[in-house]
């Protein structure tokens, strides 16, 4: 096979901003390339990290080093992580999904990240929110779930390197259950485990696999769901969490009461997958280790699935989900892109898994589907997001000739600190930056916003945050999504150097 390396000089493909310009594609593709959107949508990742930005290491331009006392208050070390989207709070529950749909994409489509040149890049996003996550659990019954006053930054249109607003501190114990959160980052680091396993080096595997451990007693032994970064991220319940967390655990494992707990736990349903309804997802692992493994005690999970899989797909007689009169996944008016890609990343998997196990098809009451054409439906929402759409706009930044250019995000909006060397507060962020109808000075390459509404229109509007604000989970999923895309390219792989 081919292969063309495209190689971009750093400066022109992440120091757009004010002392850059051009629209940021990446060799000037025009039409959909899946190795150039899988870079992209990794490289935001790095964009969105809070703590030291060594310039020497980065790949940016116009981030810098930001909440480097972290934790100091408690005396713990909470620096690093991500920012969950267009503000500059940690939130550990969506971080930890984040982490999780990253280390699963490493896992299930590591030869294509691999050829595309995107591997190491992956898990290095992967090292830097698990570290995270394992600085948080700072004991047994401890683990730290959000950093920031929320609703102080809402009130505050900063650079995260200005960022003055309260870092207070929010954790969950023994007395104070989150068992969503504890379950979410204990499922984030046994499949982050998973992908370090076989690292020479043993020493981040083997804590990734304790603290999973630990996170999964903590969530279960002490049940009550998590509320405290209502009303931003509030949960529905956590009995998906456990499911998921256990059934991770058991992947990676194979210890029996991960096992008899996914045997002992069943039940539940939805036709979404997303940062609070990790149903679907943790069917199709059990599904998995049916199909593929011959585990019949859990064949009852694949029902769960298949009523997921009808749920989306157009035209199956039972379908939930509706579709914009071009096609794509419409199910929330507020930052739809992350079901879309959710959905699609668990079409393109559940296809691997049937096709592995020699299933035909899913059946639902109007039709059936094979594995082809779940995938293929998968891909055709990747292809949305790039451009194959009625506007033949691109939703991810710097992908393409068009694309959204004011998008609803703090540090992208005000000139960086290179360009602008003082400080920006919170009054005239709102005064001088978030209103004006100019094109952000930063390009935040990579960053996957909310999207169109049901009939496929877009108004580029930083103050429409339902529709303009990036987020990492809706990065997270395409990653997986986008890579399964390239699969299916024929083998038509690129690799893109950023």
């Amino acid at each position: 096979m081919k292969v063309w390396v495209l190689m971009v000089l750093m400066c022109a493909a992440v120091g757009l901003g004010a002392d850059g310009g051009g629209s940021g594609s990446i060799g000037g593709l025009s039409s959909s390339n899946y190795s150039d959107a899988l870079a992209k949508a990794i490289l935001f990742l790095e964009g969105q990290r809070s703590g030291p930005m060594p310039i020497q290491r980065m790949r940016w331009r116009w981030r810098f080093d930001s909440a480097l006392d972290d934790g100091q208050e408690e005396n713990v070390n909470l620096t690093g992580g991500y920012y969950d989207a267009g503000g500059n709070v940690k939130f550990g529950f969506p971080m930890a999904f984040t982490v999780t749909l990253l280390s699963w994409s490493a896992r299930e489509f590591y030869s294509e990240l691999d050829k595309a040149g995107q591997l190491w890049h992956l898990r290095s996003a992967i090292q830097w929110g698990a570290e995270f996550l394992l600085r948080a659990h700072t004991s047994p019954t401890t683990l730290y779930t959000q950093v920031g006053d929320a609703e102080a930054d809402q009130q505050c249109w900063e650079r995260p390197e200005d960022m003055d607003t309260p870092r207070t501190l929010y954790k969950i114990t023994e007395s104070s259950s989150g068992t969503e959160a504890a379950a979410e980052a204990a499922a984030a680091l046994a499949v982050a485990y998973d992908v370090f396993r076989y690292d020479v080096d043993k020493t981040l595997p083997t804590k990734l696999l304790a603290a999973s451990k630990s996170l999964f007693d903590l969530a279960n032994n002490y049940r009550g769901s998590y509320q405290l970064s209502c009303p931003f991220y509030c949960s529905s319940g956590f009995k998906d969490e456990l499911q998921w967390a256990a059934a991770w655990l058991n992947r990676v494992t194979w210890e029996g009461k991960y096992f008899d707990f996914l045997v002992n736990n069943k039940g539940g349903s939805s036709n979404t997958f997303s940062w609070d309804n990790k149903y679907p997802g943790a069917q199709l692992l059990a599904t998995h280790e049916y199909l593929v493994g011959g585990r019949t005690e859990l064949q009852s999970y694949k029902k769960g699935l298949d009523s997921f899989v009808c749920a989306v797909m157009p035209n199956s007689g039972n379908t939930q989900i509706r579709t914009t009169p071009a096609g794509l996944l419409f199910t929330s008016d507020t930052v739809n892109m992350q079901y879309t890609t959710t959905a699609a990343l668990l079409l393109s998997i559940y296809s691997n898994t049937l096709r592995k196990s020699g299933t035909s098809a899913v059946q639902c009451s109007g039709a059936r589907f094979t594995p082809d054409q779940l995938s293929s439906f998968a891909a055709s929402q990747v292809d949305y997001i790039l451009g194959e759409n009625p506007l033949a706009m691109s939703y991810m930044v710097s992908y393409g000739s068009k694309f959204p250019r004011r998008i609803h995000h703090r540090g992208a909006s005000i000139p960086s600190i290179k360009a602008l060397p003082r400080k920006v507060t919170c009054v005239e962020g709102f005064s001088s930056w978030f209103p004006t109808t100019n094109s952000n000075p930063n390009y935040h390459i990579g960053a996957i916003v909310g999207g169109p509404d049901e009939n496929d229109k877009f108004n580029d509007d930083r103050g429409d945050s339902a529709h303009s604000e990036p987020t990492t989970y809706i990065n997270a999923a395409f990653v997986g999504a986008c890579a399964a895309a390239l699969k299916r390219s024929v083998g038509n792989i690129t690799s893109v150097t950023i």
